[in-house]
């Protein structure tokens, strides 16, 4: 489905949006609740990849087939191989099966996992032949995508002694290991973070449970970059949010002070405002360059080079090494298709470099590279001018009811075709 975004437009000065809830949270305590029945999970995203999560959760042998489900895949791969007695054969779409998945399986393999590869190697498919892990200490580098250690952690408690975890170098996306130890400790389960090494005690029942998901801050980033877009006193009201949120993206609220947007809890609900910029802040100048490391958060580059361009600012945005190896290579997507619309961009394979200034070219279609985050972050956009949206449906990855979310603010959105 393509569409197109019909611009500039205005939006509603004040504007109150529902949101599902985190998918990073979502599949973490959905393979908790499979290891553990007596978890209650309550505001459960709605996403495909929490779909696919779950079915594949339930299947017990056979193939199981992910699709573009990253999150699903690295949790699978552990969640199978401590499941004595099950086998099942892990896939998923062409661009899985060229996303690197050997770090983890050797990780695991050396555990006592019986894992193969029925394509290339390193890559997917999988065979997983279940079994009860018999050893608990394990080395993996420190700079990889935090999925990886994610995975071990959640499958930890099943491993009869336990996990000891040593991470080699300087840690990627230290948000992400810390909400997966946070939600363990909020089943009882006893973890340790100190320095490099991570331990995880072994846990066989825990006591009956709910836990409530917040909403997803990976979404609420496109309501940042829209009101950064608008003029001063445009509110939205976004829910349910928790100022003392476990996930890494939730340092939105600090960063988009750089564009004026003030953000204040009453929660459960979010309320972000544009204000009036200082002549200390960033777009009131636009020679200046909003600079960030953006490592424990990578999943919000995409949102903040679109920001920066629609506001005619540069950005040097670094910490990206972990976005080559998405649903799509993220910064050669992002460098691809901002110069379509004018944009003067640089990327290697960690950085990511927007010159200010640059007019914006009207009615650019935008390709999407089956990547939730390229269609959403590019919406925003259409506070300045028109501009297509390839593949529209691609959002259900994450974030079903974006379309529909978006014309609660006065978006005119139109499709073009199937």
């Amino acid at each position: 489905m393509k569409i197109y975004l019909e611009g500039p437009v205005s939006v509603v000065p004040k504007a109150e949006v529902r949101i599902t809830g985190s998918k990073s949270e979502s599949n973490r305590l959905l393979l908790l609740q499979a290891l553990f029945p007596q978890l209650e999970i309550r505001n459960l995203s709605n996403a495909d990849d929490v779909q696919v999560m779950s079915k594949g959760l339930k299947a017990h042998s056979g193939t199981v087939d992910i699709h573009h489900a990253g999150t699903a895949m690295r949790f699978l791969t552990a969640f199978f191989a401590t499941q004595e007695g099950r086998e099942a054969t892990l896939t998923g779409s062409s661009r899985m099966k060229e996303r690197p998945i050997k770090v983890l399986v050797d990780a695991l393999n050396e555990l006592g996992a019986d894992i193969s590869y029925l394509g290339n190697t390193g890559y997917p498919p999988l065979r997983i032949k279940g079994r009860k892990l018999d050893k608990h200490k394990v080395s993996l580098p420190a700079n990889i995508s935090s999925q990886y250690i994610s995975a071990l952690l959640l499958v930890a408690p099943g491993i009869p002694d336990g996990l000891e975890l040593e991470l080699l170098g300087e840690i990627t996306s230290v948000p992400y290991i810390r909400m997966t130890l946070s939600l363990l400790e909020s089943l009882g389960i006893e973890t340790e973070f100190t320095g490099n090494r991570i331990r995880v005690k072994p846990k066989e029942s825990i006591d009956p449970v709910t836990l409530r998901v917040e909403s997803d801050w990976s979404s609420a980033s496109y309501y940042y970059s829209i009101v950064a877009l608008c003029p001063a006193g445009t509110q939205v009201k976004l829910s349910s949010y928790r100022r003392d949120s476990l996930q890494g993206d939730s340092i939105l609220a600090e960063v988009y002070r750089n564009f004026g947007v003030k953000s204040r809890f009453e929660e459960p609900f979010l309320h972000l405002e544009k204000v009036p910029l200082s002549e200390n802040d960033i777009p009131s100048s636009p020679e200046k360059i909003l600079e960030l490391d953006l490592a424990d958060a990578p999943d919000i580059a995409q949102t903040l080079a679109v920001t920066c361009f629609g506001l005619g600012m540069g950005c040097r945005l670094s910490g990206l090494h972990t976005l080559k190896i998405k649903e799509t290579d993220r910064l050669e997507a992002l460098r691809a298709e901002l110069t379509k619309l004018g944009a003067s961009i640089r990327v290697s394979d960690k950085h990511l470099e927007l010159d200010p200034g640059g007019k914006i070219i009207k009615d650019v279609s935008i390709s999407t590279y089956n990547d939730h985050r390229m269609a959403m972050a590019f919406a925003p956009l259409a506070l300045r001018t028109g501009l297509y949206i390839e593949d529209a449906g691609v959002v259900s990855k994450s974030y079903p009811d974006f379309w529909e979310d978006l014309g609660k603010l006065n978006f005119r959105i139109r499709t073009e075709g199937q």
